[in-house]
């Protein structure tokens, strides 16, 4: 287990997209759970044929969490919709933000934090400088585009753990664990960032899963890892880690969210490696969650 997880508590896609037979999500917990990936990779900023959102930003203290770049719900097409450029989060010290808090102390998303039941209250620095660019060039992150990125799909393993949650950590499967990081595409599409050629360094990530919710259960979703995250229940934001920013935590409630018991939903995420500054990638959950709509992939887009 990676020094920075910590044991959560507790032990959709549209109609069309949920065409799966019902007795698949009442098996029995499985050992391990894998979901598809897929991954885009961009060239950075300083290429000659460059993406601007790429290392974007080099001063540590011109980016960081923001929140108010993507809309509270999921597009049409299940693709995040882009809202603005975002506001900071302000500091606490260079590693940790003033983020919404529940009443236990963990970090929520600003949308679901309520004054009457939850802690501590978030805080902005409208003066700090974000690292997105426009509407035009957000809409790329998540589709293939020729000659602006590559794609191609990749299985994350989670692993069930003796509390009964389920982990994918980039710290811990073999895949990664030897390889300093969170890094799917290393030597493949537009090969290693030239300026850190080590690591293939600039690419999203997007991933559409289902499950059932059970209210009895206390299901709970917790992403760990940089840089921006999203993540959408019912097509509806409850995870927002946007911004180029050290590997910070979110925790989601799912009991919070109004869901009907026994339905199945849509778990959509979303993910952005944009500096050169390491890659973490990390969550835990006690749903089991059953892949979904996988996007078209084209490594031809080159």
């Amino acid at each position: 287990m990676s020094a920075y997880r910590t044991t959560l508590t507790g032990s959709a896609l549209l109609a069309a997209c949920l065409a799966t037979d019902g007795a698949v999500f009442a098996q029995a917990e499985p050992e391990t759970i894998e979901l598809t990936a897929v991954i885009r990779d961009f060239e950075e900023r300083y290429e000659p044929e460059g993406h601007e959102d790429f290392e974007r930003n080099k001063d540590e203290e011109a980016d960081g969490l923001s929140i108010g770049v993507v809309a509270p719900l999921l597009g049409e097409d299940r693709k995040p919709v882009f809202l603005s450029t975002g506001t900071i989060v302000s500091r606490i010290d260079k590693y940790t933000y003033n983020q919404w808090e529940d009443a236990l102390g963990r970090p929520i998303c600003y949308l679901l934090w309520d004054p009457l039941i939850d802690g501590v209250e978030g805080q902005l620095d409208p003066g700090a400088t974000e690292g997105f660019t426009s509407e035009a060039n957000f809409d790329q992150w998540y589709r293939d585009i020729p000659g602006v990125n590559m794609s191609k799909a990749v299985t994350l393993t989670l692993v069930r753990q003796a509390d009964g949650t389920y982990v994918f950590d980039d710290k811990d499967d073999p895949s990664f664990a030897s390889n300093g990081g969170f890094f799917p595409i290393d030597d493949q599409l537009f090969g290693n960032t030239p300026s850190r050629p080590q690591h293939n360094y600039h690419f999203t990530t997007e991933i559409h899963c289902s499950f059932r919710y059970d209210a009895s259960t206390g299901q709970v979703f917790r992403f760990v890892g940089d840089d921006d995250v999203w993540v959408f229940i019912d097509g509806r934001l409850v995870i927002d880690l946007s911004g180029t920013h050290n590997a910070i935590e979110q925790f989601v409630d799912l009991s919070r969210l109004g869901l009907t018991d026994g339905q199945i939903y849509s778990l959509d995420l979303f993910h952005a490696e944009r500096q050169t500054k390491g890659s973490n990638f990390a969550f835990q959950t006690n749903l089991i969650l059953k892949d979904g709509l996988i996007p078209s992939v084209s490594a031809s887009c080159d």
